[in-house]
């Protein structure tokens, strides 16, 4: 019998997985996004519209889940903004609130919290200080204002 290695098997998967994706997609419904070598997506204000991110900033395309585009895609975007975790924070807080979004909570630590919401969005950030020897990273997730919330039922 022969038996695949856990990298093989982890190569077929994510094929059969970008074929049914590539199944379900209408031709025209998303556009067409460059991923670098290193999983970095390209040119991100195709998928995140006017979006700000801090210079220098890059996506991380393996780790993020974005659906739709533009001005009204959801999901998760991590961001590695490179060494200066001061700057990248002072960067959300200071253009953000300029582009309308309002500041809900704010935590500073080495892991910091960031909570804003314009017109019917919110925009959750979670800051990760990298240190003097990693990037920082930055995850936003993005979601519906008033998305319904389920209730757990006590048993």
């Amino acid at each position: 019998m022969n038996h695949f290695q856990p990298r093989v098997w982890a190569g077929l998967l994510t094929a059969v997985a970008l074929l049914g994706l590539t199944a379900c997609a209408t031709p025209g419904s998303a556009p067409s996004v460059a991923v670098s070598p290193d999983g970095k997506v390209q040119n991100p204000q195709q998928l995140l519209g006017s979006l700000p991110l801090p210079p220098g900033a890059t996506i991380r395309g393996d780790q993020s889940l974005i659906i739709g585009s533009g001005e009204t895609w959801v999901g998760r975007v991590v961001l590695d903004v490179g060494r200066d975790f001061d700057a990248a924070y002072r960067f959300f807080l200071e253009t953000y609130p300029a582009q309308g979004w309002t500041v809900v909570s704010s935590v500073r630590g080495k892991n910091s919290f960031v909570v804003m919401t314009r017109q019917e969005r919110t925009a959750t950030l979670e800051m990760v200080d990298g240190g003097m020897l990693s990037a920082s990273v930055v995850s936003i997730t993005m979601a519906p204002r008033n998305a319904a919330v389920m209730v757990p039922k006590k048993p």
